[in-house]
């Protein structure tokens, strides 16, 4: 029966995942050279192993985290490039789609914002057009009731030049406009 003098646990982790433990267990005695050898050379192409399978795992995980915090950031035009056929692959073409989808979203919201300040530009040029417009004719009507006034004013001092007025109003009205400004024009 063999006796075994030393036992050996060795945990293989790949990307940060414990996968399995691997236990060896020796016997000193009938132990020789080329047995140490082939160990050590297992040892070597286990770690080496499990690092370029670790990192296989892990650089398409640094790319997926970096492209996410580049979106996350606003970076609407950050993509991953991923030249797998596994879920990353997979992981990598929807975080693309999702990107591309948010850039072509900003796109028209941006556009649609453009054509509703066109429109209300628009609109609200109309309207001071419009309010100009009431102004002026506010400002014509002033003129007009001041005028107006005036000549009421005229009229209370002058009693007899209301009398005329009236008469020649009667005769012919469109004449009896210019005669009463020519003889108020006399008259200043």
């Amino acid at each position: 029966m063999l006796k075994i003098s030393l036992k050996i646990a060795y945990p293989i982790i790949l990307a940060g995942v414990f996968v399995i433990i691997a236990f060896i267990g020796f016997n000193y005695e009938n132990l020789n050279i080329n047995f140490f050898v082939i160990f050590l050379f297992l040892i070597i192409y286990i770690f080496l192993f499990g690092f370029a399978t670790g990192q296989n795992f892990a650089v398409p995980f640094k790319k997926i985290l970096q492209g996410a915090d580049d979106l996350a950031k606003g970076d609407l035009k950050s993509r991953i490039y991923i030249k797998s056929n596994d879920e990353l692959g997979q992981l990598a073409i929807i975080f693309n789609q999702i990107a591309e989808d948010l850039e072509q979203s900003k796109s028209e919201t941006e556009t649609t914002g453009k054509s509703v300040d066109i429109k209300v530009k628009a609109r609200t040029q109309a309207l001071e057009e419009i309010i100009n417009a009431l102004e002026q004719k506010i400002k014509n009507r002033t003129l007009e009731l001041q005028r107006v006034s005036d000549e009421l004013e005229k009229f209370r001092r002058h009693p007899k030049l209301k009398e005329s007025e009236v008469i020649m109003t009667k005769k012919n009205p469109k004449d009896s406009k210019k005669e009463s400004i020519e003889s108020e024009v006399e008259e200043v």
